[in-house]
């Protein structure tokens, strides 16, 4: 009865393997070095490329400063709203991508609050801040809901004993928090920097141009077929997986 069991759970795993995989693999042997190397050569495919990377990284970065606070209240505090607050955080992945553009154009793309940006020079039609809301709007959840999980592992008794040994709340946090939940950090750190490096249904409503690649590969689909938009996908899912890898391999050292 065992041996039948693990062969089932053997096969569908493979299905959903192959499903996965495949494509990733076709789209890796499909184009030779070759023409990867001239794609990545052509001043619109690199300029696509660093943007698509550099911004994603901004909203990163960006996320990981406002989003830590609001982790660890939410890992450590119970207070009214707080199941509310949670569902907030986590709406954004559930939002259709062209929703999400249609919904950050009419938030920002006029009215007091676009006025109020103008003002001190910050617009998001067309500029590259308007991108990395696309993407933060709709990656930042994967690193909050990372950091709220890592905090909640960090002994809550360990907290107290440096309070009560002197430590300020703000150096129990870098001291003790923070580094015992950094492997789950980086890790939603890394799952919101790459989900904002494919983010391609608010970016394309929001920002055309300049274009990330995600559009660019589109635009050059739509406008000359596969074989001219194919290569671009492949370097992106090259440089994607080497990238995810070796940050993978420096976050497995934090162990």
């Amino acid at each position: 009865m065992r041996h039948w069991f693990t062969t089932l759970l053997i096969f569908l795993g493979a299905v959903i393997l192959f499903f996965l995989s495949f494509p990733l693999f076709k789209m890796l042997v499909g184009n030779n070095i070759t023409t990867l190397v001239a794609t990545l050569s052509e001043a619109d495919v690199s300029a696509s490329v660093i943007l698509t990377m550099k911004v994603s990284l901004f909203a990163t970065i960006f996320a990981l400063i406002t989003g830590l606070p609001l982790a660890y209240l939410i890992a450590r505090y119970d207070f009214w709203g707080k199941s509310f607050l949670e569902t907030l955080v986590d709406i954004p992945i559930m939002i259709p991508h062209t929703a999400a553009g249609i919904a950050l154009l009419v938030a920002f793309g006029g009215g007091s609050i676009g006025e109020f940006f103008s003002f001190f020079g910050i617009k998001f039609i067309g500029t590259e801040a308007g991108i990395m809301v696309a993407m933060m709007f709709l990656s930042a959840t994967f690193l909050i809901n990372g950091a709220k999980e890592g905090f909640k592992k960090v002994d809550v008794k360990l907290e107290k004993v440096a309070r009560t040994l002197g430590a300020s709340p703000l150096k129990v946090f870098f001291a003790i928090s923070l580094p015992n939940a950094k492997k789950d950090i980086v890790n939603g750190c890394l799952m919101m920097w790459g989900r904002g490096l494919g983010e391609f249904g608010a970016v394309v409503i929001l920002v055309y141009h300049p274009m990330t690649a995600p559009v660019l590969i589109y635009d050059r689909f739509t406008s000359f077929g596969l074989q001219y938009s194919a290569p671009v996908a492949g370097v992106m899912i090259i440089l994607s997986i080497f990238v995810f890898l070796t940050v993978r391999f420096i976050n497995n050292k934090l162990r």
